[in-house]
């Protein structure tokens, strides 16, 4: 990416007032996040795209369309798939939300020992327990940081691995339950280095800005699906 790109002519990011247009009308009034340092929101700045992290962006773009909307991160850095269950289930429950945002996996995936049933079925939990309560789940398949230039090459390889089959396994989940799902891993930009922090662990404020992006996407496909397309009424 040459130093010269920014949000503004970034093509795989928003133009001026899509955002609005693609959440014009949205019912949505109150949104919940959880998850790990994703949903917390840990991205490395980078000139010419906004601090402002992935999920609380999507919060704001909402609420740029409805104002009354209420909206609650409960996302904390570190955090396994079950942790997030156990810390931040009941809580985004008692909020009322009728959209959430569940993003984690990656801390688990990360460790060679990784347990890609466990981590499906604490996923599942969360999902089922939200939309039972009323709220569409947005669910997602995160970038592939193992393509980051600070991952150490002898690791690349295992964690890319990892990455790919949890974002494999999410998608299937998805599928199931019947979620807004955001597929990030094969995305176009997955192996561009700008996408990535130093830290080998996290994503830049241009893969946040490009996330927003196709969050959005995903929630218009849902607010006016395409005649004919699955789930169209």
């Amino acid at each position: 990416m040459g130093s010269t790109v920014t949000e503004a002519t970034d093509p795989w990011c928003l133009r001026p007032g899509e955002a609005g247009e693609l959440l014009r009308g949205h019912p949505w009034r109150r949104f919940v996040v959880l998850g790990d340092s994703v949903a917390e929101g840990m991205c490395e700045p980078v000139d010419g795209y906004p601090d402002l992290q992935w999920a609380d962006r999507i919060g704001a773009e909402l609420r740029a369309v409805r104002p009354e909307l209420a909206y609650r991160n409960l996302g904390r850095r570190g955090l396994r798939a079950h942790e997030v269950r156990a810390t931040q289930l009941a809580p985004a429950l008692e909020f009322a939300p009728d959209l959430a945002l569940v993003v984690c996996g990656g801390n688990d995936a990360f460790r060679p020992a990784y347990d890609p049933e466990a981590v499906d079925a604490e996923l599942a939990a969360m999902v089922t327990a939200l939309q039972g309560a009323g709220a569409d789940v947005i669910t997602v398949g995160m970038f592939d940081v193992s393509h980051s230039p600070a991952v150490p090459d002898p690791l690349r390889a295992g964690l890319g691995e990892r990455m790919r089959q949890l974002s494999s396994h999410t998608g299937r989940l998805a599928r199931r339950l019947g979620t807004l799902h955001v597929h990030l891993t094969d995305h176009p930009l997955v192996a561009d280095p700008s996408l990535y922090s130093s830290d080998g662990r996290h994503g830049s404020a241009r893969s946040d800005a490009v996330a927003t992006a196709e969050t959005l996407r995903v929630l218009n496909t849902h607010l006016r699906p395409t005649p004919g397309a699955p789930g169209s009424r």
